[in-house]
């Protein structure tokens, strides 16, 4: 898979977050990594910052349920009117989804 293909496969993913529930940068690098060959949270993370404004990007949040940096607030509200459980720090990642549950 090639970086461009990568980098689509991200936004695909993520455009199929249902809405209410989360993934984390993680399980969507763990998602696509035998397709890939790829498994860097850090990578989806970048891919996110730089091409994720026309998907989901508040569903996307890390392992811990913190929400994307910089971007809190707005998250926050997007997720909350989704009916994303919320806690204090984040997101009560029992909301994770895993592309697994649509098969």
């Amino acid at each position: 898979m090639t970086p461009d293909e990568y980098v689509e496969a991200v936004l695909d993913l993520v455009e199929r977050i249902p809405e209410g529930r989360v993934m984390s940068y993680g399980a969507v690098a763990d998602a696509l990594a035998e397709r890939s060959g790829r498994t860097s949270a850090r990578l989806v993370g970048n891919i996110m910052a730089r091409h994720g404004g026309s998907v989901p990007w508040h569903r996307v949040v890390t392992a811990a349920g913190r929400l994307p940096p910089g971007h809190e607030r707005e998250a926050r509200a997007r997720l909350r009117a989704e009916g994303v459980p919320l806690r204090p720090g984040g997101v009560d990642m029992a909301a994770s989804w895993s592309p697994d549950e649509d098969r």
